[in-house]
């Protein structure tokens, strides 16, 4: 989503009544395809995080393992 198309949503917030359904429609549309776009890369970014700190602690074992 642009800067543009969240301001405009944004503006549209504050007259809804009055907006037609056809941009509606748009707005949702925009919305709900930067929700699952968002959605996915949290789901990517956490299990990216997982891993990292899976491999980290069993680096951090073996270092301890080593240092004891």
């Amino acid at each position: 989503m642009t800067k543009e198309e969240l301001d405009h949503i944004e503006k549209q917030l504050s007259d809804l009544q009055n907006i037609p359904n056809k941009e509606l429609i748009s707005s949702m549309d925009i919305l709900s395809t930067e929700f699952d776009t968002l959605k996915d890369l949290i789901i990517k970014l956490t299990h990216n995080i997982d891993t990292i700190e899976k491999y980290y602690n069993t680096i951090l074992k073996e270092y301890d393992k080593r240092n004891n």
